[in-house]
């Protein structure tokens, strides 16, 4: 035998051959639990990684918790006083609240049921809920408070971290977008995700503004927002390939072949 070269038994090579029939399934977008699950696996540990070290600093109050408080009180001073711009940011705020989000969810899940759409109206009513709830279990664990600042600009109410507004707009409009993508033309998809990236943005910048979030808050109700939304996207995915239906991109739309029931009058 010669020597400097071990001789690779053929259990190893029985071993690195199902390494590698692994990687191939997880990489194969053809297979049911393939390349979704793993850029959910993804997904799920690059926003769980951010928020679980987010939690870390809030829970011990670290230093991001002293540049958050610090970056809190002097956003709510320069905006203290300016009447114009706080009705401005009270207005998009709106957008955000749990009223206005129930509102559009029904209106948008009447709709897909009259259009005989019952799968896309579960996969909107189901994230919107199941978010929500989520959201509330998160606020009673970490149990942080609201910001303590004197002449709050709306009334505070219930716990700080994460914050709903940024969570909920996340996950909403993101399973609106994603629902009812079909009906928009591809050369204004672009844009259109573009502007409901800014109005989510726009929503969290509001809740510092204003006096009720802090930094922290706000990035961690994007993070666990955009978790919930990529799980729930996937689990529609698998539940679509359950019945038959081909796999799609997202950005066609979660079912690309009802843009004819979505949009006849």
């Amino acid at each position: 035998m010669p020597l400097g070269f071990p001789r690779v038994g053929h259990g190893q090579t029985k071993r690195v051959t199902t390494i590698r029939a692994f990687i191939r399934r997880r990489l194969d977008p053809a297979q049911r639990f393939g390349l979704r699950a793993t850029l959910l696996g993804i997904a799920v540990a690059a926003g769980g990684i951010g928020f679980g070290y987010l939690v870390s600093q809030v829970v011990h109050n670290g230093p991001l918790v002293r540049v958050d408080t610090a970056a809190a009180r002097n956003l709510h001073e320069w905006v203290s006083g300016k009447g114009a711009l706080i009705v401005i940011l009270k207005v998009i705020t709106f957008l955000g609240t749990p009223l206005f989000f129930f509102l559009i969810v029904s209106i948008a899940a009447g709709y897909l049921l009259w259009r005989h759409r019952l799968r896309l109206a579960v996969f909107l009513v189901s994230t919107s809920l199941g978010g929500g709830i989520v959201d509330s279990i998160v606020k009673i664990v970490v149990d942080r408070d609201r910001p303590n600042l004197e002449n709050p600009l709306i009334p505070l109410h219930g716990k700080s971290f994460p914050s709903g507004h940024a969570m909920s707009s996340t996950f909403v409009y993101g399973a609106l977008l994603l629902t009812f993508m079909p009906v928009i033309p591809k050369k204004r998809r672009p844009w259109v995700v573009a502007g409901a990236v800014v109005l989510v943005l726009a929503i969290g910048v509001t809740r510092l503004a204003l006096g009720v979030h802090y930094i922290t808050d706000i990035v961690g109700g994007y993070l666990l927002g955009f978790v919930w939304l990529t799980a729930m996207t996937v689990a529609f995915s698998v539940w679509r390939e359950e019945r038959g239906r081909k796999p799609v991109e997202p950005m066609r739309g979660l079912e690309p072949e009802a843009k004819k029931d979505l949009a006849r009058p």
